[in-house]
């Protein structure tokens, strides 16, 4: 597959998925504009969160209905106006009803991976989907750093100003992608409902969809509570000082395109329980740091990484199941990964008011240690079936 295809579909990741980070770090300012409670300003970040899940549900599994093409294209228009809306908003609830549209066509990326895997070759799509989920999680790391620089030298609307021209670029990078052929001849009603006949029929799947949930679920728990203890009394960080930390995270960066061309070698199985226990063992260090800044440093690098490794190596074993549905799988894939991770983020708020960082770091420790013990349950199957097969062949000769 050419470098170069990729390395559009890997920007247009990064530009797109940002949409939905931009306004974490500016719920001050925001406030601070409408005369509002940080509080209701921060439904529009909720409100983002609500239409990135309905893309993902509703939308992602279209790209198997219509010309891939055709649909970014339409997508990012959207987008684009949304944002500009966002940016001349006379209200927040306005803000943050234009924040679902955007959200909702932020899912530009997770029909872009499926896109990419179809066009790569079975000995590279692990790489390839490593190197596209690079560009997206860049653009997730690097949006709230820019959406504070940009809003500290021109103020917040123009941060969405800006992201609005970047989509109208994003529109002229798509069309540079080959045309895709529709993967199925359904209705759309019929479309949805076989991805949940897909999560019936699929024991891969299920299985992926663990994996991805229980580690993305300590992504939630981390990255929700970690705010209340950098700007808490023990560290007093500013907004910028904290949007910066997040840059620890390019670790998840390169774990996947490390992991993608592993998984191209036949490791995907194997070097899941590596990252997933990476995972776990990084809540020992987070815990840490609640009062060493370097040990959170490290503690967060590790957590990336076993993240990002487990769900590129869970990519690369969904998406040769079936070549004619492979946004329907992103779709099961992608919904449960999200909402596992909304689901960490509530029960983090609340573990962090009831018990401290001490119980947030417990709790996220035990999402992936229950994703371990399925691995490890996984591999002994795996052993089993491996030592039945002689016994049977033996019996039949």
């Amino acid at each position: 597959m050419d470098r170069r295809l990729v390395a559009v579909m890997a920007l247009a990741s990064g530009l797109v998925v940002a949409n939905s980070y931009y306004a974490q770090p500016l719920v001050g300012a925001i406030a601070e504009t409408f005369d509002a409670s940080t509080a209701e300003v921060g439904l529009v970040v909720t409100a983002g969160q609500i239409g990135y899940a309905l893309g993902l549900a509703f939308l992602v599994p279209v790209g198997d209905m219509v010309e891939r093409r055709t649909l970014l294209r339409w997508m990012l228009l959207v987008t684009a106006a949304g944002l500009l809306v966002m940016a001349w908003s006379p209200d927040w609830r306005i803000l943050a009803a234009c924040a679902v549209l955007v959200g909702t066509g932020s899912v530009v990326g997770q029909v872009l991976v499926p896109f990419a895997a179809s066009l790569a070759r079975d000995d590279e799509r692990g790489r390839v989907i490593g190197n596209v989920m690079t560009g997206l999680l860049l653009g997730i790391l690097l949006s709230r750093v820019v959406a504070g620089l940009i809003a500290e030298v021109a103020g917040w609307r123009a941060v969405f100003v800006c992201a609005a021209v970047l989509m109208l670029l994003t529109v002229l990078l798509i069309r540079t992608l080959p045309e895709s052929v529709p993967t199925t001849d359904a209705g759309y009603r019929a479309v949805l409902a076989s991805v949940l006949r897909l999560m019936s029929a699929e024991a891969v799947l299920r299985q992926r969809i663990a994996y991805g949930a229980l580690t993305y679920a300590s992504f939630g728990v981390f990255w929700t509570s970690v705010g209340f203890l950098l700007a808490g009394p023990g560290y007093g960080w500013s907004d910028a000082r904290i949007g910066m930390f997040t840059l620890f995270g390019v670790a998840g960066a390169l774990a996947a395109r490390v992991a993608g061309a592993l998984a191209d070698r036949g490791y995907a199985r194997r070097q899941t329980g590596f990252f997933v226990a990476v995972t776990a063992a990084s809540f020992v260090l987070l815990a840490v740091g609640e009062r060493h800044v370097v040990a959170l440093a490290i503690g967060v690098a590790l957590l990336d990484l076993g993240i990002q490794g487990t769900h590129i190596s869970n990519q690369s074993l969904i998406y040769p199941l079936r070549s004619d549905a492979r946004s329907r799988l992103n779709t099961a894939y992608m919904t449960c990964y999200f909402l596992a991770g909304s689901l960490g983020s509530v029960l983090s708020t609340l573990a962090y008011f009831g018990g401290g960082w001490k119980a947030v770091c417990v709790l996220g420790a035990i999402f992936p240690t229950c994703g371990l013990g399925l691995w490890i349950r996984e591999m002994q199957g795996v052993r089993r079936a491996r030592t039945c097969v002689p016994v049977e062949q033996a019996g039949n000769a």
